[in-house]
């Protein structure tokens, strides 16, 4: 597993939110619903030089909407299915934004097991989450990646 060091500032998203309390299943329907309607955000997207946006997040935070990692063992949280933005643009109706903290996070590429592999390989380091993991997926990659914080700026 490939581990990169990255310093990301705050950034926001915005995207259809929900949360573990919704019952299972309630991430697929987020993902669905933001999809459906992506065309209603499309234009507030950070692009890249080819116009393509440079990140589809999968955005999570704890209960409280602190950017705390998930509660009990990972299972109970928020989650925001959506697109990176600049911060200043207004999430339309229907839609909700959030402004990420910056942190200096651990990135690897998401394969099956990468979460638990991850959370196991920072204990043997002594490292400890600083906040909520974060997906990504890099659509000029074609690539997604989880971003384990281990430092808030």
């Amino acid at each position: 597993m490939k581990i990169d060091k990255v310093v990301k500032e705050s950034f926001a998203v915005i995207g259809k939110v929900g949360s573990t309390e919704d019952g299972a299943g309630f991430i697929d329907r987020l993902w669905n619903d933001a999809n459906a309607n992506f065309a209603e955000v499309q234009a507030l997207a950070v692009k890249n030089e080819n116009g393509i946006p440079v990140g589809v997040w999968g955005a999570m935070s704890d209960l409280a909407g602190s950017f705390l990692p998930w509660e009990a063992d990972f299972t109970r949280g928020l989650y925001l299915a959506g697109v990176e933005c600049e911060p200043d643009v207004e999430a339309p109706a229907g839609w909700t934004k959030w402004i990420i903290p910056g942190f200096e996070y651990l990135r690897a590429e998401r394969e099956e097991a990468t979460f638990r592999s991850m959370l196991a390989w920072m204990a043997e380091q002594g490292l400890k989450l600083a906040g909520a993991v974060q997906e990504c997926t890099v659509p000029a990659e074609g690539k997604q990646y989880l971003y384990f914080p281990i430092r808030r700026l």
